[in-house]
């Protein structure tokens, strides 16, 4: 099978042949028809899990995918050959994921049936920042009228989170570039900070003096994190999705929140699915490029909105 593969931590994803895998006991075999670019995809390159999963090399990255069941290992019931479906494929032991042909993913695992009207290639751009933003909201208990700052608004963990935010009544104020800002109004957005034109900070000191009620952060560092969660008010919420929040620290000057993990589970995938079927969610596919530009499309800086790419 074709797949994008790196042998090394760190290392440049080159285009080869990979033995198709078998579906195992408990395991069905997905044959891909897209895989969705997510925030984490460099950073498990470079070896973000390298302590905490088992890795094979050479290693196929990649996390979110969709496409059809194309066999099943023995004792699955709940799938079926022709199944559409999509999930998320980091799991022990790493290194078989979505950039590739093919997959192999456990029947109980982040996988679930593509509802009816969702295309496959907007399902492959859904389930780490569908999941993830999904979870945000949730930590946060949003309220109607709250203000809610979303860090890399336009970004694909951002795009979803802003929707949900606005979706349950919150104000949200996205943080992104100017040529975005009409995409942002779009998807739920009250007001859209140009972070080019003044630090974000002054910004919302000048216009909602009082603060904000909750910091979403879905790609900051913890000093920058530590510096925007100044606009938060005395009570209110800080979450980051990159392990940058210090607990102890926010507590300490009166804040609440902390880290949120992307990850979930098939139930929580289903819901997401739902939502996007409901019209809660739309799934803005703004990239889609062919498997053989990884490379390049994990290299651009400012991708916007969900990048894909066709198998």
């Amino acid at each position: 099978m074709r797949a994008m593969v790196v042998r090394e931590f760190g290392g440049t994803p080159e285009h080869t042949e990979m033995p198709t895998p078998d579906a195992r006991s408990g395991q069905m075999l997905i044959r891909l028809a897209a895989a969705g670019l997510t925030t984490y995809d460099r950073m498990l390159i470079d070896g973000l899990l390298a302590d905490r999963l088992p890795h094979d090399f050479p290693m196929i990255p990649g996390i979110d995918g969709a496409g059809t069941v194309s066999a099943i290992g023995e004792d699955v019931t709940a799938f079926a050959v022709g199944d559409r479906v999509v999930g998320t494929f980091l799991a022990p032991r790493a290194g078989h994921g979505s950039f590739a042909e093919y997959t192999t993913a456990p029947a109980d695992g982040t996988v679930a049936r593509i509802p009816e009207g969702i295309a496959t290639v907007q399902a492959a751009a859904l389930p780490t920042a569908g999941l993830t933003a999904q979870r945000l909201v949730d930590a946060a208990e949003l309220a109607p009228g709250q203000w809610v700052l979303i860090n890399c608004a336009a970004g694909d963990v951002g795009t979803f989170t802003m929707q949900l935010a606005a979706i349950a009544g919150a104000r949200v104020i996205a943080v992104a570039r100017p040529d975005d800002t009409d995409r942002m109004i779009r998807l739920g957005a009250t007001e859209v900070l140009d972070y080019l034109e003044a630090p974000v900070v002054d910004q919302i000191r000048d216009n909602h003096p009082q603060g904000v009620d909750v910091l979403f952060d879905p790609i900051s560092a913890p000093a920058t994190l530590t510096h925007l969660s100044r606009v938060v008010r005395t009570g209110g919420k800080v979450f980051s999705t990159v392990g940058a929040a210090d607990v102890e620290s926010l507590r300490a000057r009166g804040l609440q929140g902390g880290n949120v993990e992307p990850t979930g589970d098939a139930a929580e995938l289903r819901r997401v699915l739902q939502r996007v079927v409901a019209g809660d969610m739309v799934v803005p596919v703004d990239i889609a490029r062919p498997l053989v530009e990884l490379p390049q499309m994990l290299d651009l800086e400012d991708r916007g909105g969900k990048a894909v790419l066709v198998i």
